[in-house]
């Protein structure tokens, strides 16, 4: 049986970005948000709701009164902008969660989905990350102000199951890309990032390009829409309370799983990947003294893949569509500069 009901009224946290808007269209492919059946999807954009102020989201939350919840907001961004503005980063997402998740249970929503984060894990967790990792290490610093604050978000979801029974659910998704990404040339993450320099570079007919770091580091990445049909999934089938549910190693049942494709590749065969699909034939040049992040971080995915659910876009598939938003953002001048 469904956790996920015909008639519910589903708001979409964060609904305009990346993973909001695929999230939107996997519940929409999955036919939910139809008013003819009683149900809704409630997507307000930035300028309707700030979740960054508590009493605006408390006056929505009663207006709207949505009976499920999906938190895909976030102040996001790569290695630089994470670097750079670290206290947006720790501040904006602890307000934009304890502001949704906690007026999400005062306000009676029956289930909350939380997105996090694989960099919430150690820098060397053992591979590939396993849940039980979380809190077994230190950070990455270049990226911890936003992994405390996503850590945070896992907790208080947690807290509120075990103090008041309230069903909130997390999912840790690896590396993002796809529509709507963001390839701002600083603030993006690696993959958006390396679209726009190799595609610029290509325009311009520049020789070669220079990237961050060594090139050693290995990543896994994760198409937006196949995020969107593990949330969905993840919705409508996991309920850490049944006795069938993902438990860790000391057999209590866990409340955030892992959401990835289970592959990984170097940061080097990814910009050789990227080059090779804009057509740039120049040479790709190394900048060692840029920080390479996390050497290795692959997640473990066997808990949601042992429930029914895996990946189903390959990154050689989701390239191209990865280009083709690039493009089209690019002729119809949003991108960010």
């Amino acid at each position: 049986m469904s956790l996920l009901l015909a008639n519910d009224r589903l708001f979409i946290a964060g609904s305009r970005g990346m993973a909001g808007s695929a999230i939107v269209r996997a519940l929409q492919r999955a036919g939910y948000g139809d008013l003819s059946r009683g149900g809704e999807l409630l997507t307000p954009a930035r300028q309707e709701l700030d979740l960054l102020d508590i009493q605006a989201v408390q006056r929505w939350m009663a207006m709207h009164k949505p009976s499920v919840v999906v938190l895909a907001a976030a102040t996001v961004g790569g290695i630089e902008a994470n670097r750079s503005r670290p206290a947006d980063f720790l501040l904006d997402n602890l307000k934009i969660q304890t502001n949704v998740i906690e007026t999400a249970w005062q306000a009676g929503v029956r289930r909350l989905l939380f997105l996090g984060s694989s960099c919430i894990y150690p820098k060397f967790a053992a591979q590939p990350i396993r849940e039980e990792e979380l809190l077994t290490g230190a950070l990455e610093p270049t990226n911890e102000w936003y992994a405390i604050a996503k850590i945070a978000g896992i907790k208080l979801c947690e807290a509120l199951r075990q103090q008041h029974g309230f069903d909130a659910i997390s999912l840790m998704p690896t590396n993002l890309y796809g529509p709507g990404d963001n390839y701002h040339p600083s603030g993006s993450h690696v993959l958006p990032a390396l679209i726009r320099r190799f595609q610029e570079a290509k325009d311009h007919g520049t020789s070669c390009v220079y990237c961050w770091g060594s090139g050693s580091p290995l990543r896994e990445f994760l198409h937006a829409d196949d995020l969107g049909e593990a949330c969905v999934f993840a919705l409508k089938r996991w309920n850490p309370d049944h006795a069938d549910a993902p438990k860790n190693e000391q057999g209590t049942p866990l409340t955030f799983l892992n959401v990835g494709t289970g592959h990984d590749l170097t940061i080097r065969d990814l910009a050789e990947q990227v080059a090779a699909a804009v057509g740039f034939s120049g040479e790709i040049h190394w900048d060692s003294s840029k920080p390479d992040g996390t050497p290795k971080k692959q997640l473990d995915v066997s808990r949601l893949s042992t429930m029914g659910w895996q990946a189903r876009i390959p990154l050689n598939a989701g390239l191209p569509q990865a280009l083709d938003d690039f493009q089209k953002q690019r002729q119809a001048g949003t991108l960010r500069s």
